[in-house]
């Protein structure tokens, strides 16, 4: 097993994939000195989804299964904000976490390894033609490269984009059987109506 890393944890009511892209606004000193850090060390931090607690204020409670975020633009258009954008990278674990003196949640993690990715089952071909129209209608949310029949790739980008429950996205994100995630994001779309029912 991998020796365990450490990254500052940034908690929030977003989940992140790996190779998906999520817009932040940063504004507490906290994360403005993580942010910096990141800038000038070429190094990442980690998104977990909040478990207990508040994006703003005292540090909040992580869900234990996170992405890598590694920061791919940077723009200050107003004094004391920052707005980036984070590309995922990869999964991790936290193994235990503790609270700098400025607020700043940090983890001791582990990296996850992820199956080698397969195709996209043929009957879930219904879900990458719904992602190419996605990617035709919305192409700022889903910028290329695109991987369509990677099972991997549409189910992540799948599970981010849809207006899935955040506990679904994260149970989705914490899955590695990637036809089993496709399945369940075919079910979830079939019971509202998206998708047509099965033959």
């Amino acid at each position: 097993m991998a020796d365990p890393a450490f990254l500052p944890l940034f908690p929030l009511h977003a989940v992140l994939f790996p190779g998906g892209r999520l817009p932040l606004r940063i504004f507490e000193a906290r994360y403005m000195d993580m942010v910096s850090a990141a800038l000038r060390n070429h190094t990442a931090f980690g998104i977990c989804l909040i478990a207990a607690g508040g994006e703003v204020g005292a540090p909040a409670l992580p869900r234990l299964v996170g992405t890598e975020a590694r920061i791919e633009h940077c723009d200050a258009e107003q004094p004391g904000v920052l707005q980036i954008v984070v590309r995922g990278e990869r999964r991790f674990s936290v193994v235990d976490h503790a609270v700098e003196g400025n607020g700043l949640l940090t983890g001791t993690v582990r990296w996850l390894e992820d199956p080698p990715s397969v195709p996209v089952p043929a009957g879930q071909a219904d879900l990458v033609a719904l992602l190419r129209r996605l990617v035709t209608d919305h192409p700022d949310a889903l910028p290329a490269p695109y991987h369509f029949d990677d099972a991997a790739w549409a189910g992540a980008r799948l599970a981010e984009i849809l207006p899935i429950p955040l506990d679904a996205k994260q149970a989705l994100l914490e899955l590695t059987d990637w036809t089993s995630r496709l399945e369940i994001i075919q079910r979830f779309l079939r019971q509202r109506g998206v998708l047509p029912p099965a033959d």
